[in-house]
């Protein structure tokens, strides 16, 4: 006799494809305008949600909301500058305005000043901080105060396998830093909030092929270099990260909170 549990019938009736399911969810995505920030808003978007897309260049965000609309997402476009907190503020009230409320929210804008510890200034640091860490946090605070009122919202930083490893040869300590603080912000935010329904998980990349790459000279040495430590054999694709994120965005990670999903092909093993 078959039993007739969660196991059988689908948790609340939805079958495991069901509950990676985004429908009727709004979405917001900083650094939205290209690179791995466009390709969560296109994962997100045709899991069913709807998408703000989020850029300090108002353009890129422009374009990505239309690749959107094409697809018959429903997006809209933001420009803002994250390291403001005054914008932060707004593209979250903007978003929530725009879509009835806030569901998903995902921090991806960062940067990277690739200068040698010895040589960094102090106002380069400290930029590097307001992006990748400060902003992160007042990111994450708007969006959860948006959040709960309903009781339950997912926020996703973008970290990096930094935050586990010193990658090399780059040098490169001021965004080092700065990631290994979101994963330790990621966790803090995620054990105060859970009992609000707020579960706050973030997402480390290796490296990953992006026009920068690809278009550098001075990248391709490194290139051969980073091969030699991947396990995959490979540098990550932009789509190699689009499952994670729609698993950490919908229901199936309900129970999931507080931790960092590594995607780098290995890199973090040697």
């Amino acid at each position: 006799m078959t039993t007739k549990d969660d196991v059988y019938t689908g948790l609340g009736g939805k079958t495991i494809l069901d509950r990676f399911r985004l429908d009727g969810k709004s979405a917001l995505i900083t650094g939205g305008g290209a690179g791995i920030g466009r390709a969560f808003a296109h994962a997100l978007g045709e899991a069913g949600a709807s998408i703000a897309v989020i850029d300090l260049d108002g353009d890129r965000a422009k374009a990505v909301a239309q690749e959107l609309a094409d697809k018959n997402i429903e997006a809209i476009s933001l420009q803002a500058d994250v390291s403001d907190d005054a914008a932060i503020e707004r593209f979250v009230a903007d978003t929530v305005s725009a879509f009835g409320g806030l569901d998903i929210a995902i921090n991806n804008a960062g940067i990277n000043p690739n200068a040698a510890a010895e040589d960094i200034t102090a106002d380069d640091w400290d930029r590097t901080f307001a992006l990748n860490t400060r902003a992160t946090f007042l990111a994450c605070q708007h969006e959860a105060r948006a959040m709960f009122p309903r009781g339950y919202g997912k926020i996703i930083n973008t970290a990096s396998m930094a935050s586990l490893i010193v990658p090399h040869p780059q040098k490169q300590a001021a965004y080092n830093a700065s990631k290994g603080a979101v994963v330790t912000l990621t966790r803090s935010l995620a054990a105060e909030w859970a009992e609000r329904g707020i579960r706050v998980n973030c997402m480390s990349p290796g490296i990953i092929r992006t026009a920068l790459i690809e278009e550098s000279e001075a990248l391709a040495p490194l290139v051969e270099r980073w091969l030699t430590d991947i396990p995959a054999g490979r540098l990550g694709e932009l789509t190699d990260l689009q499952g994670g994120i729609v698993y950490l965005a919908g229901a199936a990670s309900d129970y999931m909170t507080g931790h960092n999903l590594v995607i780098e092909g290995g890199q973090t093993l040697w």
